[in-house]
């Protein structure tokens, strides 16, 4: 990409950050790195000034992004470059998976593991979300305590790119297409389609191929604490696997 190119992702971003939000009289810049996203300034109460990442904010409308509760919106816009972490301590409460749930989640381990194996609840789990330093998107690394034997990893990598402006990539070349909504006071990630890419060449997957329409939702319990849901349902085979956590942040 031009230094020409990057200058007006830069001002596309920030044009649409002003005409979709209400920007505080704080605002005072837009800070560009090497990175070519768009970042907000503002003077926080009580606070130095706090870098917001506003691309996730950019794939909603007003009304949708004004119905959400502040720490969410806080959580969807904290910046993680220049090596900053967001670090998030809970407990898995529920975990469902169907005969063809299980079939499914090993064989998808192929790819690196992305859906839970275990049912186990009452069981920590530990999530950290970092920059991916190779796509300027985000890693979310999800580990996921077991009764017996070593925790389970789980890493996906969320780009802000594809058809929909945002995909989770799973690896070994599948990607998943997203789309991002409020619903109910809480943020929902909707998938929309499968790609993989082989060779340089990205094809689409057919739905009854794919692993399921996945559904992840976020939503907040009050007390610095939010609930965190999945959802993997099969238009055939029916919901594959459902699992709930609770979670709080933790000082990074």
């Amino acid at each position: 990409m031009s230094d020409r190119q990057r200058l007006g992702r830069v001002a596309m971003e920030w044009t649409v950050a002003l005409a979709n939000m209400n920007v505080p009289d704080s605002v005072r810049n837009v800070t560009v790195g090497e990175r070519s996203d768009a970042v907000l300034r503002t003077a926080m109460p009580g606070s130095d000034d706090t870098l917001l990442d506003l691309r996730f904010r950019a794939l909603m409308s007003d009304q949708e992004w004004s119905s959400l509760p502040a720490a969410i919106r806080r959580r969807f816009t904290k910046r993680l470059a220049g090596g900053n972490t967001a670090v998030y301590a809970g407990e898995i409460l529920e975990t469902r998976i169907s005969f063809t749930g299980r079939c499914v989640a090993q064989l998808a381990r192929l790819i690196g593991a992305p859906l839970p194996t275990s049912t186990d609840s009452g069981v920590p789990m530990v999530v950290t979300v970092t920059e991916d330093m190779a796509t300027g998107g985000q890693i979310w690394t999800r580990l996921c305590a077991r009764r017996n034997g070593f925790p389970q990893i789980i890493n996906s990598s969320k780009r802000f790119s594809g058809p929909t402006g945002i995909e989770e990539y799973l690896g070994r070349g599948l990607s998943m297409a997203m789309t991002i909504h409020a619903r109910d006071g809480a943020l929902v990630f909707h998938s929309d389609s499968y790609f993989l890419c082989v060779f340089g060449l990205r094809f689409k997957l057919p739905a009854l191929l794919s692993p399921g329409v996945v559904t992840v939702e976020h939503a907040e319990m009050g007390e610095g604490r939010f609930l965190f849901t999945l959802r993997v349902e099969h238009p055939v085979l029916g919901v594959l696997i459902s699992q709930s956590a609770a979670f709080w942040e933790t000082t990074t």
